[in-house]
């Protein structure tokens, strides 16, 4: 096993077979909202990754319909407003553009289909390139790792994006956690990329003896699928860490040097991370509690996921909300968003997806066995 370049998909074979037993509610109409710990804002997404907000609306990356969607927080009407897209995981908008991270062309995709890129268009718009990552890949290898073996097959995916930040930095402009490349990337105005954060792969515990095509063979490859900057200025970076349980990390750095300040171990799968005007942080796990092979006769896939909270200063930190398949968080006027159910596809249920909100009271201290 060596790069995970496309979180999640590893799981199609896996969890065919579940029976959706709890589904969530139909996206014909909008369900009332009462006052509960997690509430759906809107539904009937395929795919949903990440999420961003400008002026007021709310903008999800659909991955398995190819669109993005804005969404009205108050109301949850929602508009797709790019389409046609190759996989898209990662979505900002800037200066009333939308600029699209689009994921590793999947093998079922038309003939010509690119992906590996971050597009830009207008609302109702034809996206257009705006940075070509699988170049900058091809060309770079920040990881370091073989690409290719003795035959020219690509041993894994090269490039695969998933998360989209704005840049803080002076002269910054986008960031990129590029999963299939193990790297978190700069991308300037002009489209032009370069590398800005390499997370370690780990070799300690699970991980010590997992294949791997880098220089010693062993270890999980990073993955980094999420981003946010922290009330200090730090920038926090979630690593799937291969999937594999317990050892996904969130890596805090320095925003211009990208030196490591600080490492949080112990997660599983994460794919978003959020922190908090009081630096408290959030980590989706969207794995958590699948079942390893095939899991068992009644087994209910919206019991899969958690988000987990880090309380900044407390001597008991950790508390857990149950929210189903999460993977991008955003914080946005002091309420939490998750996009949930993000891989119901996979689970034979197409279109479930989901953006809620997880209020404080959903936290609860720790469950897990």
């Amino acid at each position: 096993m060596s790069k995970r370049s496309r979180p999640v998909l590893v799981l199609a074979a896996a969890t065919c077979a579940i029976a959706l037993v709890s589904a969530p509610a139909s996206a014909d109409r909008r369900p009332a909202r009462p006052a509960t710990p997690v509430e759906v804002v809107t539904e009937g997404l395929d795919g949903p990754r990440q999420i961003s907000s400008s002026g007021g609306r709310l903008y999800v990356a659909e991955s398995d319909s190819g669109e993005i969607t804005r969404v009205n927080p108050r109301t949850g009407a929602k508009r797709v407003v790019v389409s046609g897209l190759s996989t898209p995981q990662g979505v900002v908008t800037i200066g009333g553009k939308i600029y699209v991270a689009t994921g590793e062309a999947s093998p079922d995709s038309a003939p010509g289909t690119t992906g590996s890129t971050i597009v830009v268009a207008r609302p109702g718009g034809q996206p257009k390139k705006f940075a070509d990552l699988m170049a900058y890949e091809l060309r770079a290898n920040p990881d370091r790792q073989t690409q290719f073996g003795p035959d020219g097959t690509p041993l894994d995916a090269l490039s695969n994006p998933y998360f989209l930040l704005r840049d803080r930095s002076r002269n910054g402009f986008l960031l990129v956690a590029d999963a299939g490349a193990n790297a978190v990337l700069k991308v300037d105005r002009r489209g032009r990329v370069s590398t800005f954060f390499v997370p370690p792969t780990q070799t300690t515990g699970a991980c010590a003896d997992v294949p791997n095509n880098n220089a010693s063979g062993k270890g999980c490859d990073s993955v980094p699928t999420g981003l946010a900057y922290g009330p200090d200025g730090s920038l926090y970076v979630s690593a799937l860490t291969s999937e594999v349980a317990r050892e996904g990390r969130v890596y805090r750095v320095h925003p211009r040097t990208g030196r490591i300040l600080r490492t949080y171990s112990g997660y599983t799968a994460p794919t978003g991370v959020a922190v908090d005007r009081r630096g408290n942080l959030y980590v989706s796990e969207l794995l958590q509690g699948m079942p390893a092979g095939e899991p068992p006769a009644g087994f209910d896939p919206s019991t899969v996921g958690q988000i987990v909270k880090r309380q900044a200063g407390h001597r008991h930190p950790y508390t857990y909300a149950q929210v189903t398949m999460p993977s991008g968080l955003l914080i946005r006027d002091g309420e939490l968003y998750a996009s949930a159910w993000s891989i119901a596809s996979f689970l034979g249920s197409p279109g479930a997806g989901q953006v809620v909100t997880v209020a404080p009271k959903a936290f609860t201290p720790p469950r897990r066995s």
